[in-house]
């Protein structure tokens, strides 16, 4: 059995990578306007936990009195470039060093930012190969197969022969499902009390990655 892991959610806390953007951004401030990096931080949590994701940066320029377009643009340029401060799950990491078959990356999101985030973990040594779909066209992010057929290619296999670890019943599962591959869910984050419908949903569901090698054979040392 061939796994192919989600990164966000799946392999570390993602709220952990917000919150280090919110501090970059903070600390940019602070040292543009003089305010109280941590005020700052208060403030976009705040809005994070008030209004969800979305003009979160805007809410705290719009209070300070300080908003233009140019600014948010710049407090958006911190967020998506900054070395964020992210720690992969500790049964993420055991899972990871324990295997011995070929796993891949699949993940969605921002270029620069989903290889920023990869380069923090420090986890490239543990994947075969990283796929970071939007580097494919935004088009082949999920539910796109687009690159769990390039992967299945590679390795000459069927679709039964792969699972796909997640946590987004939105996207991780629908397409894959139909054709034959094996899918969990892992009920971490932001999507774990969503209650899918069962197209959406995974096979199997998992509190935690210690769960997976006793659901499947994947020949951990």
């Amino acid at each position: 059995m061939i796994p192919i892991f989600d990164l966000d959610d799946t392999l570390y806390p993602e709220i952990s990578y917000v919150y280090s953007g919110f501090r970059a951004v903070a600390k940019y401030l602070e040292n543009r306007f003089g305010w109280n990096s941590v005020d700052s931080f208060n403030h976009m949590e705040q809005s994070l936990f008030s209004m969800g994701r979305g003009a979160i940066f805007d809410a705290l320029l719009k209070n300070k009195g300080h908003y233009t377009p140019s600014v948010v643009s710049a407090c958006v340029r911190i967020y998506r470039t900054h070395n964020p401060t992210i720690i992969l799950n500790k049964e993420a990491k055991n899972l990871l060093t324990k295997l011995s078959v070929p796993c891949f990356l699949v993940t969605d999101g921002n270029k620069v930012v989903q290889h920023k985030k990869v380069t923090s973990l420090g986890i490239e040594p543990y994947f075969k190969k990283i796929y970071i779909t939007h580097r494919y066209g935004i088009c082949h992010a999920k539910p796109s197969t687009r690159c769990f057929e390039l992967i299945r290619k590679s390795l000459d296999c069927e679709w039964r022969d792969m699972i796909y670890i997640g946590d987004n019943p939105a996207k991780d599962f629908i397409n894959l499902k139909p054709l034959g591959m094996n899918t969990v869910r892992i009920m971490t984050g932001e999507y774990s009390k969503i209650q899918a419908a069962p197209a959406y949903d995974a096979d199997l569901h998992i509190s935690n990655l210690d769960e997976l090698s006793a659901l499947f054979n994947l020949e951990t040392l």
